[in-house]
């Protein structure tokens, strides 16, 4: 008889094992649906930070699958937040906390550092969000060991200097997950060569799995609509190319960006491939001092956000200009990412093909598309939501 060993670990109950793959094939087949009691929790509309643009104004290209070319990529000066204010920029101070269980009655008309903030443009919609992170050490422990681990990984890279310079900053950086452009006929996986076993330990750590799940649940609660259209089309993709693997199985995601340290701080610039209206969930990682450098800088909105170590932030990269301040001598900052590429959107919009294969073989097609460009930042620009639309939602009897 084989010697029984004890894992030392308690057998997983088998209703908790039933209800955790009710939960993942409900995320797998509708996306991450927030729970009336999160929203009640996070969305206030005092909580709101208003600004006095107007999101139709931002640079989108025609069609709607893409930011507008041009002036993308700015200065290179390092910016501190002393000139900033300077300029005219507003301070956001905020501790990246999200809060949990505060009655309604506690509501502030000035709110605390430790909220969810929504960034709102001149008619209410949600353009961006400071989302945070749960409180906490359980999270905080996490984001801090992703940080760890990510660091490990750069130290052992090998990676040349000339990697480490690039358009967005001059800090070492990679992509893992799908791709389309510059000249694909179909989207396909990254090919990262000498750091793909690198990306691939990355992917599977379980702390940055964390992060990359709690990024995309905040997407479904602050952008619903916008996040069931990333869902819709993530759906269609994988029914078509199955083939094509996930960078995480609970992530809408189709791309993921590893910034890594240990002063990451990027130019000014706009990420003009992704989609236009969509979000890109940025959050930031490393021991440093939120109060003396890492800030957010929203050049457009004239905004600029203290961004402590594991917070989110949800913003429109292609549309909105973007950059932070350095941090401080000593101090260690990395970055982690998810996005995906406008074209991915057109692809599949396209019925699965090039613009050019589209005009060939459904000409028909091809000019109903062309005639939708017009409309389609419009369509996008519809799917924003605003706080008081999130609020009626919990306001509606369920069916």
């Amino acid at each position: 008889m084989d010697e029984v060993i004890s894992s030392g670990k308690k057998p997983v109950p088998f209703a908790h094992i039933k209800r955790r793959n009710k939960r993942n094939k409900t995320i797998a087949e509708q996306g991450q649906l927030p729970r009336p009691a999160t929203l009640r929790e996070h969305i206030r509309a005092e909580r709101a930070i208003p600004t006095e643009l107007d999101a139709s104004e931002l640079p989108a290209a025609r069609g709607g699958y893409a930011g507008k070319v041009g002036e993308t990529w700015g200065s290179k000066k390092p910016r501190s937040l002393k000139e900033l204010l300077g300029l005219g920029f507003t301070l956001i101070k905020w501790d990246g906390l999200c809060v949990l269980n505060t009655p309604p009655s506690f509501a502030s008309f000035n709110p605390s550092p430790s909220e969810s903030r929504p960034i709102v443009d001149v008619h209410g919609r949600i353009i961006a969000a400071l989302v945070g992170q749960p409180r906490g050490v359980d999270y905080a422990a996490a984001a801090a060991r992703a940080f760890d681990a990510i660091e490990s990984e750069r130290k052992a890279a090998g990676y040349t200097a000339a990697a480490a310079h690039h358009r967005r900053g001059d800090y070492f950086t990679l992509h893992a997950g799908l791709s389309y452009g510059k000249g694909q006929r179909v989207p396909s996986r990254l090919n990262n060569g000498i750091y793909s076993a690198l990306l691939t330990r990355l992917l599977a750590n379980s702390d940055v799995k964390r992060l990359a799940i709690f990024a995309s649940a905040a997407f479904a609660l602050w952008a619903p609509n916008v996040y069931n259209y990333y869902k819709q089309c993530d759906t269609a993709l994988h029914g078509r190319l199955p083939h094509l693997t996930r960078n995480f199985d609970k992530s809408i995601f189709a791309c993921a960006t590893f910034n890594f340290g240990p002063n990451v701080w990027t130019f000014r610039h706009r990420d003009v491939l992704n989609l236009p209206f969509g979000m890109c969930a940025v959050q930031a990682l490393g021991p440093f001092d939120p109060t003396k450098g890492g800030h957010l800088i929203l050049w457009e909105l004239k905004l600029v956000i203290e961004f402590p170590p594991g917070a989110l932030i949800l913003l429109p990269s292609a549309t909105i200009t973007h950059s932070n301040i350095p941090v401080q001598a000593g101090d260690q900052r990395a970055s982690f990412t998810q996005y995906t590429a406008g074209g991915i959107f057109r692809y599949v919009d396209n019925g699965f093909r090039t613009e050019a294969e589209l005009a060939l073989q459904d000409p028909e097609e091809y000019d109903r598309m062309c005639t939708a460009k017009d409309a389609r930042w419009a369509m996008g620009l519809g799917l924003l939501s605003c706080v008081e639309d999130l609020l009626e939602d919990l306001d509606e009897p369920s069916t």
